[in-house]
């Protein structure tokens, strides 16, 4: 699978700590938290932050909104936003470029910090990203200081190339490792959904 940087090191692997000769195998599980598709907390990079467990779950449920922006290849500004029908409350989901990545792209589509700024004016619940980070090469991380600074959720490593823009019920629910300042996510997308309006 893609991780950050393409690094070998990042790469989740199984470690048999038991096996058929004992009656059953278990395997332990070694990754990164920010491995494939993740939640970023705010103690990412905020010191004293909320860890994962203290990350409020309505955030990362509800109805969302995808966005398709596979037409910009350097990063997301304000200005790309500003034809979006962005409501207070809503969770987006940024298609772009990099949903049709197979592997790490150091080139991928990032979120500015002029955009960050806009989300936060405009009140968005969460921001979902089809590459392992929103940013890519920004001295000090404007875009997830600002965003996490506001209580705004960050999923990550997102893969919609195959999601039709629109709006969906999104679940998204995090590994709850308590004291992580990110953990895996199973995001799921519902289409019709009348139970998470």
């Amino acid at each position: 699978m893609p991780v950050y940087k393409g690094e070998p090191s990042r790469q989740p692997r199984l470690e048999i700590i038991r096996d058929y000769p004992s009656g059953a195998r278990e395997t332990r599980l070694i990754l990164p938290s920010h491995t494939g598709t993740h939640l970023d907390a705010p103690a990412h990079f905020l010191p004293g932050g909320k860890t994962i467990e203290q990350v409020d779950l309505n955030l990362l449920l509800g109805k969302c909104q995808v966005a398709d922006l596979t037409g910009i290849e350097e990063k997301i500004e304000a200005e790309n936003l500003w034809s979006l029908d962005i409501k207070a409350g809503e969770f987006l989901l940024f298609k772009t470029r990099n949903s049709y990545q197979d592997v790490f792209d150091p080139c991928f589509v990032y979120l500015s910090e002029s955009a960050a700024r806009y989300l936060v004016e405009r009140k968005v619940r969460g921001i979902g990203w089809d590459a392992l980070g929103i940013e890519r090469a920004q001295p000090e991380h404007p875009s997830h200081k600002i965003l996490l600074e506001q209580g705004i959720v960050i999923l990550e490593g997102l893969r919609l190339k195959e999601v039709e823009p629109g709006e969906y019920g999104l679940v998204a629910l995090p590994l709850p490792v308590w004291g992580a300042e990110a953990a895996p996510v199973r995001v799921v997308l519902l289409e019709g959904c009348i139970v998470l309006s």
